[in-house]
């Protein structure tokens, strides 16, 4: 299977048990090497089940969160799709995951994430930066079709301020990007120092104004105490007699 394909020939299955272990409780299934987690559906009852952690890590690097997975479940498989995991707030290890069981003859809509391919022009010769403003699309399509990713080719941004809208992108016959079709998934914006260098000038100049105007300022009050020591001065000059 080449790198980014989903397994679609064959099945790709977690063994599943029931879990009766609930609440702070299951730091005991995680220290024996389990995953809790829990199955839900429409018309199914949500069920709590664990698993093996290295099993479901293995299976999350074939799926992620748009392939199927079948769950053995006592006598049963069940088609979900890996809806959420838990990570832990430290060492980001899965701590909780839950499966969403899928009708496979029913569409549904999945958030698939952005993968960026080609190079930009505008990147690579006109110094621009590249933004990413969407990181995942909805799609609509069987649960079997729904893309493992959206490729967006960045080729076609050649001028800086240009980019690609969900509009911009190919349709395929086998699922509808339900995400608005203005929305920007990638643009192309100049490199931030330009901006900083014309922010820079714009505010230059009205500090150079304030420094003169202020240097006016000073130059009048020092002179204004050199005429007020002259009036006390000549009033003495008045009041002292002439000599005889």
């Amino acid at each position: 299977m080449k790198k980014g394909e989903k397994q679609t020939t064959n099945q790709v299955t977690l063994n599943t048990v029931t879990r009766t272990v609930l609440g702070k409780k299951v730091k005991k299934l995680r220290k024996e090497g389990n995953l809790p987690g829990n199955i839900f559906g429409n018309d199914f009852k949500s069920t709590a089940v664990s698993v093996k952690y290295a099993d479901f890590t293995h299976v999350y690097k074939i799926v992620h969160e748009t392939g199927i997975v079948y769950l053995k479940l006592d006598k049963d498989e069940i088609p979900v799709m890996i809806k959420h995991i838990q990570r832990h707030p430290i060492n980001s290890s899965v701590v909780h995951v839950d499966f969403r069981k899928v009708d496979l003859s029913k569409k549904i809509i999945a958030e698939v994430p952005v993968k960026v391919i080609g190079t930009s022009e505008a990147v690579t010769q006109k110094g621009g930066v590249l933004l990413t403003q969407s990181s995942h699309l909805s799609v609509e399509a069987l649960p079997q079709d729904i893309p493992t990713t959206i490729e967006v080719d960045i080729s076609s941004l050649k001028e800086l301020g240009t980019d690609i809208k969900v509009g911009d992108l190919s349709k395929t016959n086998t699922y509808v990007i339900t995400t608005d079709p203005g929305k920007v998934i990638v643009s192309v914006t100049a490199h931030k120092e330009e901006s900083i260098v014309a922010e820079t000038a714009a505010v230059a100049a009205p500090e150079v104004i304030t420094a003169k105007a202020e240097e006016t300022e000073v130059t009048d009050e020092t002179k204004k105490p050199g005429a007020v020591e002259k009036a006390p001065q000549a009033e003495k000059e008045k009041k002292e007699p002439a000599k005889k």
